[in-house]
């Protein structure tokens, strides 16, 4: 599997990190998420080069999940701001924060928590089924290969 050829795959995973599978473009969705728009916003706030946020950016939005708009005509300069697909991946930006602050800790205080807004009171995400509303888990769930019906 080629890195570049990973939007075509069959794979949901492969097609997934084709997306978000590079560690920059997480960052600048987080960054998304807490309100920042602007590039030199994002480079300021990630400490990323230039040439690296340009492309990124151009990469999520040729994927879908920015879209550039204009907040100035002269010189022209865009806001990025998440398309319905970009605020789909909230829910999975919030199950690897919860993981890392559970099983890759740090000395350091996180700049920033996951809160409820109507009480400040702290997420602890879970996933769960939507038709039998119930916890979606290793032992009650299983990954398993699909029928390819090109080899009956």
């Amino acid at each position: 599997m080629r890195w570049k050829d990973l939007n075509t795959e069959a794979c949901p995973t492969a097609r997934g990190l084709s997306v978000i599978g590079d560690r920059w473009n997480m960052l600048i969705l987080r960054d998304c998420f807490l309100g920042i728009r602007r590039f030199d916003q994002f480079q300021e706030h990630l400490g990323i080069t230039r040439h690296v946020l340009a492309d990124r950016l151009k990469s999520l939005e040729a994927a879908g999940v920015l879209k550039r708009v204009p907040y100035q005509e002269r010189p022209l300069r865009y806001d990025y701001r998440l398309t319905k697909m970009g605020l789909d991946l909230y829910p999975t930006l919030l199950m690897l924060i919860d993981w890392a602050n559970r099983h890759l800790p740090s000395e350091k205080q996180s700049p920033y928590g996951v809160v409820f807004r109507d009480t400040g009171d702290a997420v602890q995400p879970q996933l769960y089924d939507a038709a039998r509303k119930s916890p979606v888990t290793i032992d009650a769930i299983a990954l398993v290969p699909t029928k390819d019906p090109a080899l009956d």
